[in-house]
């Protein structure tokens, strides 16, 4: 048995889980979410406690079972409180902006770029060098913004690029540093 997998999962007020149909459905104040539920692995209620449970004649990896209660705890933060991802810009000329369902991003390319936010992810641009990505989804959220770091990842010499609020990015020395060898 896993040891993450057997451990309950505590729900918070106002979110309730059910099984309908082969789906695990998780609803709260923020929202809705489900997944499909996976052979062997049974999920029941018991004094505002989640235990997930594997079937142990049906032939799964133990893994399996961890991953499937990770998820649902995921959903249940995601409805409850949601996820949300800051995104830093750093470089002379870098901004963002959103344009309907469109994030436009100036980076220094000879275009401007733009990305489709997707549906259930919200994107707010403050002072227009942070990103905001908030929604109920991890899975979304961490996608889009992994996405939109994607477009100008931070580079090792000056640091400039798109990363993460608390992201350390290490500096290396450029030619002028080596010094003279002759």
């Amino acid at each position: 048995m896993s040891r993450l997998g057997k451990s309950p999962i505590q729900l918070p007020d106002k979110v309730d889980v059910k099984i309908v149909g082969g789906m695990v459905q998780a609803n709260g104040p923020k929202g809705s979410l489900s997944i499909p539920a996976h052979r062997g692995i049974s999920v029941k209620v018991e004094d505002s406690k989640l235990i997930v449970e594997r079937d142990e004649s049906v032939e799964m990896p133990k893994t399996t079972h961890g991953l499937f209660r990770a998820l649902i705890n995921n959903m249940i933060i995601g409805v409850s409180k949601g996820f949300e991802v800051k995104l830093s810009l750093i470089g002379v000329g870098y901004r963002a902006a959103v344009q309907g369902h469109m994030l436009d991003l100036q980076l220094g390319f000879s275009h401007p770029t733009q990305l489709n936010i997707p549906k259930g992810v919200n994107v707010t641009v403050e002072k227009s060098v942070t990103i905001l990505i908030s929604g109920i989804d991890k899975h979304l959220v961490g996608q889009f913004a992994a996405q939109v770091r994607g477009m100008k990842p931070p580079e090792p010499y000056k640091g400039k690029g798109i990363r993460y609020e608390k992201e350390f990015v290490r500096k290396k020395a450029g030619k002028a540093a080596k010094g003279k060898t002759g």
